[in-house]
């Protein structure tokens, strides 16, 4: 196979909002869409009024957080939020299997010049990579529609000696400040792991956000480490094909309105029998189930039987398995438009199997190009890090957890 199998086991008034500290580390991985880079400047320059009327974001050096072009970190969460003595790791952060980690992005309109330099159109997004490895990143991005430069982005790295994923966890982007963020933050939606990305603003989710410091926000969201094991105890191989094509691929290319097919096979590759084998379907966003699609065909049942409508939510059961045994689940979806951009978007589908403890996943990919009203404009990409989509969590005997898919739209160029 192409891709690697992954298996689980078991799966200042600034200071004042979620906590400033960030650990003293060296800053790198910042970024923008100006050319050669933003400038840096000292608190003292901007009260002494360098920006002028420019409304720029995250550019001083020795803010609240220390340098503010490193304005993405991470911390283990814990369940208890310490407030000023949390402590973030901005470059790097060693996981462990099963642990939920908090990512922060840190949001400054540098212009003291308070409601006199309103940013609009403020948007923030978050690129987690389905990469499987010892290092994964993520990505977090700020977008304003009259800032100097127009986009900002930053990471924050994960790392373990050994291999593990990252899961988005949905439903946890939230939004604190001093105002509309007050008292507990304000929840955001889950487009921010999308290159749609989330709203924000300070007195309402309107993407206004004034300058000086008490108007700073912070933007967190939650991931999941899942250490992986080797690929010996199972086979899982994910695949796909437009509705009456023949061959099985890991791509394909679709039109809205397309109907695909999706092919899940899992083999017991382990010298014991296996009983209770669970499959599981990871839909993104635009692709959706078509009832009464889904089948199972393995040696009791060579010629396929027809299978409950829970693929996609709770997973279906497909029996017991001896050695080299194995079994195919294959179900179609239909392509939409919920929110495609313009230009060409990656369908991330993710095929999920879990046997007693362990979890193993495989994906493919539909691939659909919807033509661009302005084709003058260029498209917001997000980094080549892996797509903004989110693997589903453990699956185990008798039941699946519930996941919810994402899709790219496109790739954000790391300058």
């Amino acid at each position: 196979m192409k891709k690697a199998i992954k298996t689980t086991l078991g799966v200042a008034a600034a200071a004042a909002i979620v906590g400033a500290n960030l650990a003293p580390i060296a800053v790198f991985a910042w970024g923008d869409n100006s050319k050669g880079g933003r400038t840096s400047y000292t608190r003292e320059q901007i009260e002494q009024g360098v920006l002028g009327d420019t409304i720029v974001f995250n550019s001083i050096s020795n803010s609240v957080i220390g340098d503010e072009k490193n304005f993405v970190g991470a911390r283990e969460d814990t369940g208890i939020n310490a407030g000023a003595a949390n402590v973030w790791n901005g470059n790097e952060i060693t996981v462990e299997d099963g642990k939920t980690y908090i990512v922060r992005l840190y949001v400054h309109n540098n212009n003291p010049k308070d409601t006199d330099a309103i940013a609009e159109g403020v948007t923030t997004s978050f690129n987690v990579s389905t990469a499987t490895g010892t290092s994964v990143e993520v990505n977090g991005f700020i977008d304003s529609t009259n800032a100097n430069p127009t986009s900002y982005w930053d990471n924050v790295v994960f790392k373990s000696s050994h291999e593990f994923y990252l899961d988005y966890v949905e439903g946890s982007a939230l939004l604190e400040n001093n105002g509309i963020g007050a008292n507990g933050g304000v929840k955001l939606s889950d487009d921010i792991v999308t290159s749609k990305g989330a709203l924000i603003g300070y007195d309402a989710l309107d993407g206004k956000i004034p300058g000086c410091y008490k108007y700073a926000s912070y933007v967190t969201i939650k991931v999941k480490a899942t250490f992986v094991a080797q690929p010996t105890d199972y086979l899982v191989e994910k695949q796909v094909r437009i509705k009456g094509d023949k061959k099985w691929q890991e791509s394909v290319n679709a039109k809205v309105g397309d109907t695909v097919e999706y092919r899940i096979h899992y083999k017991n590759t382990t010298d014991a029998d296996v009983e209770n084998v669970m499959v599981k379907d990871v839909l993104p966003n635009n692709m959706e189930y078509v009832a009464g699609t889904t089948k199972l065909y393995n040696a009791t049942n060579p010629d396929g039987i027809a299978r409950d409508d829970v693929i996609t939510t709770t997973g279906v059961n497909i029996g017991g398995y001896t050695k080299d045994g194995d079994g195919y689940v294959t179900f179609s979806a239909k392509v939409v438009n919920k929110n495609l951009a313009c230009g060409q978007n990656k369908l991330v589908n993710w095929g999920q199997v879990g046997v007693g403890d362990k979890t193993a996943q495989d994906s493919a990919d539909v691939l659909v190009n919807v033509a661009c009203s302005n084709p003058t404009t260029p498209e917001k990409e997000l980094p080549s890090t892996g797509p903004a989509s989110i693997v589903g969590g453990v699956i185990g005997l008798g039941s699946l957890t519930t996941a919810a898919g994402y899709y790219i739209a496109s790739r954000k160029k790391l300058m």
